[in-house]
């Protein structure tokens, strides 16, 4: 069974449809990019902007400035940069390369940034400083801002993670960035807030009431996270062999979607309001120490293996190192000491090297008390609703439903799906497109405040420091597989399971169609 969503874009309008909320425009702009000759901004950044244009959602008047170290000419830095857009008839290609300048500056050399001040001296326009860059160059980065006269009571200041890699290190970046910029001007951003499905997930829970008044330990069973990879370090092995999945994507993306799952209703939709609300989830979380590691977390690092059939190496050879003790793979379990989710067990798992890509999170419900229907029909299948992340994203809902047939009642699951690519004509915003704007908005509700960032590693240190001393080596697990057989063990010796996209059948239900 499935259903499509009538429904229209907040920004421009669907095909056919008319637009049923407009945001508020987004005013003039300097966006200056520092790491614009880097991975991200050249994947996900300089697109994202490019699509906004499309959308005719920038103002006419808007700067993207982007800095890097190479000594590049600006229509040398846009050949490159946007290589992969090149449409020579696109009207939005050409409206946005005229909106990008090229600086080489020194990040660490407070004396380089004069051209930038020289760039900005006359703009009124709002000011959005990107750092894509390592962390330890936000605080040159910010200094040198300061130096140069152009980080301004109105700037915005964007962090993207990791803000350290542990607590300590984590205040002392946001330390050296405070003392340039306030806190109501510092953007920590997710990318993972940004994904349709995520902000589908607030209005899913507070705006149906078929769903928020069953959210809570009266009917829910237990809640799983999931993001997996496929792929393996590609090139970030230096970065992440001092990093492993749980410093890389638990302490963020995972704990940041516990936390929208998990959050009680917020008293309205503002960034203080939810953030406030999302960190008493994290301050709620029972913590994971000393001998608990060893039974409510697994850690594993990939072997050599194969993916859809083909030969992949090990995470050694992909690192070219002999040794390492970082882990590609956590699973946890997780539980919140509050009164709606006592009892409620969050598993949480992410990995590199397994056999899809996919990020989802499945809410799943206790069976129903008593069923009225005889044995021979089967049982009902308990409800499970599934968020999609990625690669598709969407929304789906595991129900019990008869099976059709004129004959005697046969109990079938069955899946109610919402696909946004379908619901959108064919088109998923990329999260960094609604992040991007939001920034120059100024609506900071799907940032992360400072005490967020610091109370999700304050929970997690205790399992790094429980791993270093009682499970300093990860398990070993063959790519494509689903981690280590532990993973399995954390949650099926509670009688559950990690999910599957297959919905199963009855045995009986091709014989009980007549």
């Amino acid at each position: 069974m499935s259903f499509v969503a009538k429904t229209a874009k907040a920004e421009g309008s669907l095909s056919g449809v008319a637009p049923l909320v407009r945001r508020t425009p987004v005013p003039e702009f300097d966006f200056v990019l520092f790491g614009g000759t880097g991975d991200l901004a050249k994947r996900k950044l300089l697109p994202s902007l490019l699509q906004r244009e499309a959308e005719g959602v920038l103002p006419s008047h808007g700067r993207v400035i982007c800095i890097g170290r190479e000594p590049l000419g600006t229509q040398e830095f846009v050949s490159q940069a946007l290589e992969p857009a090149r449409d020579p008839g696109s009207d939005a290609l050409a409206r946005f390369c005229s909106r990008i300048e090229y600086l080489a500056i020194d990040a660490t050399d407070p004396s380089s940034y004069a051209g930038l001040a020289m760039l900005l001296r006359n703009s009124e326009a709002v000011r959005v400083f990107y750092l894509a860059v390592a962390p330890q160059l936000f605080a040159p980065i910010c200094a040198g801002l300061a130096s140069a006269g152009i980080a301004t009571p109105e700037s915005r200041v964007v962090l993207e993670k990791p803000i350290g890699r542990d607590l300590a290190s984590s205040c002392e970046i946001n330390d050296a960035v405070g003392r340039i910029f306030q806190e109501e001007q510092i953007y920590r951003i997710d990318h993972y807030l940004g994904k349709e499905t995520v902000q589908n997930l607030m209005v899913l829970r507070f705006a149906n009431t078929l769903f928020e008044r069953p959210w809570s330990a009266a009917d829910i069973d237990h809640v799983q996270i999931t993001c997996a990879e496929t792929i393996g370090v590609e090139g970030r092995g230096s970065y992440y062999d001092h990093s492993g999945a749980l410093r890389d994507m638990v302490q963020n993306h995972l704990l940041q979607l516990l936390c929208l799952v998990a959050m009680e209703p917020p008293t309205a939709l503002d960034k203080d309001s939810v953030r406030d609300e999302k960190l008493k989830v994290l301050k709620a979380m029972r913590p994971i120490q000393d001998e608990k590691v060893r039974s409510a977390t697994v850690r594993g690092q990939y072997r050599a293996g194969a993916i859809a059939g083909v030969p992949v190496p090990g995470y050694l050879a992909d690192l070219g190192a002999s040794e390492s003790n970082t882990e590609t793979f956590a699973a946890l379990r997780v539980e919140i000491d509050n009164w709606r989710w006592s009892g409620v067990p969050f598993f949480l798992r992410t990995g590199k090297r397994l056999p899809k890509r996919c990020s989802e999170i499945i809410v799943s419900f206790k069976p129903v008390r008593h069923s009225i229907f005889p044995a021979s029909a089967g049982l009902p299948v308990a409800n499970q609703l599934v968020m999609r992340l990625q690669p598709d994203e969407g929304i789906s809902q595991l129900t019990t439903m008869k099976a059709p047939g004129s004959g005697r009642i046969v109990l079938l699951p069955a899946s109610l799906q919402l696909s946004f690519r379908d619901a959108t004509n064919g088109h998923v915003p990329d999260a960094y497109e609604r992040l991007l704007t939001d920034v120059i908005r100024g609506d900071a509700t799907l940032f992360m405040r400072r005490d967020e960032v610091e109370a999700s590693w304050r929970w997690i240190e205790p399992i790094l420091d429980g791993w270093e001393n009682h499970t300093p080596r990860p398990l070993p697990y063959a790519a494509g597989t689903w981690g280590p057989s532990a993973a399995i063990a954390l949650i099926e010796r509670e009688g559950r399971s990690w999910h599957e996209d297959s919905v199963p059948a009855p045995a009986s239900f091709v014989e009980n169609l007549r």
